[in-house]
């Protein structure tokens, strides 16, 4: 299965641009999950949500789409990543499992400035847990810093089963190793005076790459974020359109 989406729900250039003039702000959601296959949840990188809240996003979701989530910035933003426990189980518990089915991979962003250490990121990954309240849980590393560009960091998160980012971003290294069971893409080039953020031809370039990620039976989770965000729904949907014509 190959989703496409974007970060986040609530944008106000959207309106108009996304969402219908006129468009009720509160059923926005609604509408983004219609016309789209999976959203990264970014708030939750800043604050928890009460248990009630995911329900109800759940509900208010088709039965086929899926949330990716962030994780908190308390659990990655820390000189030392192994004494991360208590943060990762207060964010893991705070109601994710309220999405069931609907519950993507959680997305562990470092900063850019964090190095790789092999014995803290190693004492690291074997903190993240394989469920909550019996909902499976999938993990996905996006380091941001050359140092990451190691035999090692690939070696142990293929052994803990968690898939590296691929990050097609100016800023920061772009990591192409595949070490998990699904393939988890960030987009972050979009540009403004492109209606659909990429050109035509680079939406197909990404079409063919989404399409061999997903050779084998792999997940793939492709999301337009950053960039001229403005752009971003329209990008998602437009690759959408050509995964499907294409089959």
């Amino acid at each position: 299965m190959i989703r496409v989406g974007i970060g986040g729900w609530t944008y106000e250039p959207w309106r108009g641009a996304f969402y219908p003039s006129g468009h009720a702000k509160a059923r926005e959601l609604e509408y983004a999950s219609s016309h789209l296959t999976a959203i990264e949840i970014n708030g939750t990188f800043y604050s928890t949500q009460k248990p009630a809240t995911w329900a109800d996003w759940t509900k208010r979701t088709p039965d086929n789409f899926v949330f990716t989530v962030k994780a908190s910035r308390f659990c990655t933003n820390r000189r030392v990543l192994a004494e991360a426990q208590e943060s990762i189980a207060k964010f893991v518990n705070q109601g994710l499992s309220e999405l069931g089915p609907k519950l993507g991979p959680i997305l562990w962003q470092f900063a850019a400035t964090k190095k790789f250490d092999a014995d803290d990121f190693g004492a690291f990954l074997k903190l993240l847990p394989g469920d909550v309240a019996g909902v499976k849980l999938r993990h996905a590393i996006e380091s941001r810093h050359e140092s990451f560009d190691d035999p090692a960091f690939f070696a142990m998160a293929r052994e803990a089963g968690a898939a590296v980012v691929f990050a097609d971003d100016e800023k920061h290294p772009c990591f192409t190793e595949q070490t998990g069971s699904f393939t988890y893409a960030r987009l972050q080039r979009q540009r403004e005076e492109e209606p659909t953020g990429y050109s035509p031809a680079e939406l197909e370039i990404w079409a063919r790459e989404a399409k061999d990620w997903a050779e084998g039976g792999r997940d793939v989770f492709v999301f337009m974020i950053n960039g001229a965000k403005v752009r971003a729904p329209a990008a998602a949907m437009s690759l959408i359109g050509r995964l499907a014509s294409a089959g």
